[in-house]
């Protein structure tokens, strides 16, 4: 399904700015009172690449709430004896909805872990608005030649790049306002190491906080997950190091993407090996009243 010969990731904490803040919160706001709101592509991503923010900030006293668009119906698996969920898999005929319920399950474990407070799918609960659906599907990618993510050529008609960006920055707008997070998180513009499902979360939250603006209910903050390395990027950026024992446990949790190779090191499907890393650095992607 996917060319794999050189699968490129950012590595995460690799650069840190002279002028970098070591906090995601406003000026004057104690971790028992802000409250935290991540927006995720799939489940898996708050753990690998945000989970030792949400664990430091769960374990500091937030209310640490989690947003996941899809239920990563297109993922590849990794243990042998549940490849059968697989959707690109010839046996099977349900667009990978067993293996959406099955990591389903695995993203409530590591929520468990990491100290989520509340954890929604996109179309549930104050994200199920009128006119919008209730599930979007995995998109899905391949690798590129140049070892870059690409959109997937067979993506469903029913997947989360495929939706309307309106009605996706819309429901995202309704759980803001419902929770009123003081610091909302998704990833930067590049969506990490460029998954089209996770530049899209960039672009439907970023949407999300436009229609906010002027109203109560419109974060102080909105911080995106630093992807490639810009050291002209002039954007405040935020430096976290966080708990590396609960990113390890929640990372754990999802057995059908994540191997563990030992404490400090992960691999996906493609056997590509990454750091897992206690340092996560975000760049500041909006701030009220500036």
């Amino acid at each position: 399904m996917a060319e794999e010969s050189s699968p490129h990731y950012p590595e995460q904490g690799a650069y840190v700015s002279a002028n970098a803040v070591t906090s995601l919160l406003p000026d004057g706001l104690a971790a028992p009172d802000a409250r935290l709101l991540f927006v995720h592509a799939h489940p898996d991503d708050e753990s690998t690449v945000t989970g030792a923010t949400m664990g430091f900030y769960a374990e500091m006293g937030a209310t640490v709430d989690l947003l996941t668009l899809t239920r990563g119906e297109m993922g590849e698996v990794i243990p042998q004896d549940l490849r059968w969920m697989e959707a690109h898999n010839g046996t099977r005929a349900d667009f990978g909805e067993a293996l959406g319920d099955y990591r389903a399950g695995e993203l409530s474990a590591a929520c468990d872990r990491l100290g989520v407070a509340t954890h929604l799918f996109l179309g549930q609960g104050a994200t199920a608005v009128d006119g919008a659906p209730q599930l979007y599907r995995d998109s899905g990618m391949i690798w590129g030649q140049d070892g870059r993510a690409a959109a997937n050529p067979h993506a469903s008609a029913d997947c989360l790049t495929a939706g309307h960006l309106d009605d996706q920055a819309r429901a995202i707008a309704a759980l803001i306002e419902q929770t009123r997070p003081s610091v909302v998180v998704t990833y930067d513009n590049g969506g990490g190491y460029g998954h089209p499902d996770h530049v899209r979360a960039h672009q439907a939250t970023v949407a999300a906080v436009e229609l906010l603006i002027g109203s109560d209910a419109a974060p102080e903050l909105v911080w995106g997950l630093e992807g490639e390395i810009d050291p002209l990027d002039e954007r405040p950026q935020a430096v976290i190091d966080g708990s590396l024992a609960k990113k390890r446990e929640a990372m754990a949790a999802h057995r059908t993407q994540v191997m563990i190779v030992d404490d400090f090191t992960y691999q996906f499907s493609n056997r590509v090996s990454q750091k897992i890393s206690a340092r996560e650095t975000y760049r500041l992607l909006w701030e009220k009243g500036e």
